[in-house]
């Protein structure tokens, strides 16, 4: 089943349940995916949901850091537990092996050879993880290599 329309129907389902937490969650992932659809004028592709959805949870561990910061536990612990009913909707994680292996192969292609054709290998490579590994640990598998 499609990513989206996953969303939507678990989203039915927290609200018969009554679960706010799972609501109020996907309500806020939603609109954001609707959000991105409006601003392009067509329909969002499954990578490009999922991708927001990373957004998501990359914006919930910035809630973390900033709520250790001020000291406030409450609002840390609702940042993860909405991290984990976020994750339930993206691909399986890429182990380090798998991407190292998808790097190798994106710079091979390439033909990279420096840290300065780095912007090259991650056109190539980011499109092939699909959702499965973040940008920034791309980055740093293709910048250990490279170096």
């Amino acid at each position: 089943m499609e990513t989206k329309l996953k969303l939507e129907s678990d989203l039915k389902d927290a609200l018969r349940a009554g679960d706010n937490l799972r609501k109020n969650t996907l309500r806020l992932a939603l609109s954001a995916i609707r959000l991105s659809e409006i601003d392009r004028g067509s329909k969002l592709d499954e990578s490009a949901v999922i991708a927001i959805l990373q957004k998501e949870i990359k914006a919930r561990n910035e809630s973390i850091e900033d709520a250790q910061r001020a000291g406030r536990p409450e609002l840390e612990e609702a940042a993860r537990e909405e991290i984990k009913v976020l994750q339930v909707y993206l691909p399986q994680a890429m182990n380090p092996e798998e991407l190292e292996a998808q790097a190798k192969q994106a710079i091979a292609d390439v033909g990279a050879t420096s840290l300065r054709e780095m912007g090259q290998v991650m056109k190539v490579l980011l499109p092939r993880l699909a959702g499965r590994a973040t940008g920034d640990q791309a980055s740093q598998v293709v910048r250990k290599l490279l170096q």
